[in-house]
C-alpha cells in the first residue's frame, strides 16, 4: 500500500503520539527524548486543527509513519513567521516521505500568507539538513555544542526559508 499524505485529523492523534514517541526515543532527532503525555498531544493537535495551521501526517494504511507541521508564532511582530517540525519513522525513511510532507505543508503555509518558516536541526542530522537545503532553506546561524545527550555534544543549525 502506498503512503498517503493527509491533513491531520482527530482520528490520527494516537498514531501521531506514537510516532513522536518512536522518533523521540531514538535520542538524536527531536529536542525531547519521549513524547509528551497523550493529553498534551491531543490539546496540541486539536488546537492546530481549530486554527487551521498546516499540519499533515503520512499514513501507511492506518499507521501514522510521519508528520510535518508549520506553526505560526503568536507574539505581535512575529506572526509572519512560523516554526517547522517534521519526523518520519525509522522504518519509512529514505522513501521520499519527508519531501512529500514538506511539499504539502509548505504549500498550505504559502496559501495562508506566512512569510518566513524557521527550523532548528541537529548538525549531525545531515539527511535533514540536505532536505531543508533542497527546499531553499538557508543556514542563519549555529549554536555550538548546544545539545549534550548521552555524553555527546551536537550543534544546532538554525535555518529559515522566506516564502
Amino acid at each position: 500500500m502506498s503512503v498517503q499524505i493527509v491533513p491531520i485529523a482527530e482520528r490520527h492523534i494516537e498514531g501521531f503520539h506514537k510516532a513522536i514517541d518512536i522518533v523521540a526515543r531514538e535520542r538524536k532527532y527531536l529536542a525531547f527524548v519521549q513524547a509528551p503525555p497523550i493529553s498534551s498531544t491531543r490539546r496540541f493537535v486539536l488546537a492546530n486543527i481549530a486554527a487551521g495551521h498546516p499540519q499533515f501526517v503520512a499514513l501507511d494504511g492506518d499507521e501514522v509513519v510521519g508528520w510535518c507541521d508549520i506553526l505560526p508564532k503568536a507574539l505581535e511582530g512575529f506572526t509572519h513567521c512560523a516554526e517547522l517540525g517534521i519526523g518520519v519513522l525509522p522504518s519509512h525513511r529514505g522513501r521520499g516521505i519527508g519531501k512529500r510532507l514538506m511539499q504539502e505543508t509548505l504549500t498550505l503555509a504559502k496559501k495562508q500568507n506566512l512569510e518566513r518558516v524557521e527550523l532548528q536541526v541537529y548538525a549531525s542530522n545531515r539527511a535533514a539538513v540536505s532536505l531543508y537545503e533542497a527546499f531553499g532553506f538557508e543556514v542563519e546561524g549555529i549554536k555550538k555544542r548546544a545539545r549534550k545527550i548521552d555524553g555527546v555534544y551536537d550543534d544546532i543549525v538554525m535555518m529559515a526559508l522566506e516564502l
